[in-house]
């Protein structure tokens, strides 16, 4: 019996979905960004760096650590963080475990901008993206993006 061959690429509505998808929240990261930065003169990768360091132990991570999490590539991290050392927002020091490594620390002035800023991108959030859904909409959103990271196997890394 012959089994219909799948489909190798997208049809025109799936790539309608993903253009709009991807369209979209470009435009609303954006939006979101720019209200940060307006509000707390962070950007968006300030924000990503400063909210793992402050849920991190001690509130330090190694380098190679922290690019990770936050999934950048290591060079890009390097040249982030000396901009943002040269802030004050944090610190690099040597590594105990390793001589080669470093580890960034939050420095009191991080944490500072860290704080201040977190209720007004949370609002930012809600304007932008939360206020255009409905609870329904929300919940089935979630449940996609859940979805994508079980195919990605994005929740089975620690």
């Amino acid at each position: 019996m012959d089994h219909p061959r799948r489909r190798q690429v997208p049809t025109h509505d799936e790539l309608a979905a993903w253009r709009l998808h991807i369209e979209t929240f470009e435009i609303v990261r954006a939006r979101i960004e720019a209200r940060l930065h307006d509000d707390s003169g962070l950007s968006g990768g300030d924000y990503r760096v400063l909210l793992a360091l402050s849920e991190a132990d001690g509130r330090a991570m190694r380098s190679s650590e922290l690019a990770a999490h936050i999934e950048w590539e290591r060079s890009r991290l390097s040249g982030h963080l000396g901009r943002m050392e040269r802030r004050g927002l944090v610190r690099r020091e040597p590594c105990a475990e390793d001589a080669r490594g470093s580890r960034v620390v939050l420095t009191e002035e991080g944490a500072r901008a860290f704080h201040a800023s977190t209720l007004p991108h949370l609002r930012a959030i809600k304007d932008v993206f939360v206020d255009a859904l409905t609870p329904e909409q929300l919940a089935h959103l979630r449940d996609a993006a859940a979805a994508m990271r079980r195919h990605l196997h994005l929740d089975e890394r620690s």
